[in-house]
């Protein structure tokens, strides 16, 4: 018989509190999370991973591995580019409730999702944005942060922030990628830093682009 080396829930919860020093309330919301996902995504493509032990480590801990390069708490405004589920905007957004978040997704289906969980989770200065980015780029404008995205959209397409017309040149983006990842050469002007950590046995990287 094939061995499950799943970790009981209750372990997987204990192990990811200690990590990250969670309050009790913040507990709550990353499970309840995990509740609202799951009865979703059976009807809606939401993620392909359904087991918690992969949700908490490759959507939750994937998501707040910015905190250890970022302080998030002199931050005031982040928007998440394509975020489908709300990864990584609404993991950050539990840890730092001050946050104003906008969450860019123009897929209608998602759109609801995205309504119900922050319904439920109670979080307040969400506001989710249903232009592409191009739209978005050439119609808004506010002082965002910083500009995040799990690899939703090429970064050559992402550097278009950085153009002198831009509202948000000034702006820095950040770009979750894997180990392997190399820099589109069209994008590496604006590429500054990488940034490597692990996720589980795993090499992941975060990459900042800049205009300065």
């Amino acid at each position: 018989m094939k061995k499950n080396r799943e970790k009981e829930p209750e372990k997987i919860w204990v192990d990811f509190v200690q990590e990250l020093n969670l309050t009790d309330e913040q507990l709550e919301k990353f499970q309840k999370y995990t509740q609202i996902l799951e009865e979703w995504n059976k009807n809606i493509n939401l993620t392909a991973i359904t087991n918690l032990g992969g949700v908490v480590r490759q959507h939750f801990l994937d998501s707040v591995a910015l905190i250890d390069f970022v302080d998030l708490k002199k931050s005031k405004l982040i928007v998440d580019i394509g975020t489908g589920a709300g990864f990584p905007a609404i993991p950050l957004k539990i840890l730092f409730p001050h946050l104003d978040v906008i969450l860019i997704e123009v897929n209608k289906k998602k759109q609801k999702f995205l309504h119900a969980l922050i319904e439920e989770l109670n979080l307040e200065n969400v506001q989710i944005c249903d232009l592409d980015w191009r739209t978005f780029l050439r119609t808004t404008q506010a002082d965002v942060d910083f500009f995040l995205t799990r690899a939703a959209i090429g970064e050559e397409e992402l550097c278009r922030m950085f153009k002198p017309s831009s509202a948000y040149k000034n702006s820095t983006l950040v770009y979750w990628v894997t180990d392997e990842w190399k820099v589109d050469p069209k994008a590496a002007e604006f590429l500054k830093e990488i940034k490597s950590y692990k996720l589980g046995k795993r090499q992941r990287k975060l990459a900042f682009f800049r205009l300065n």
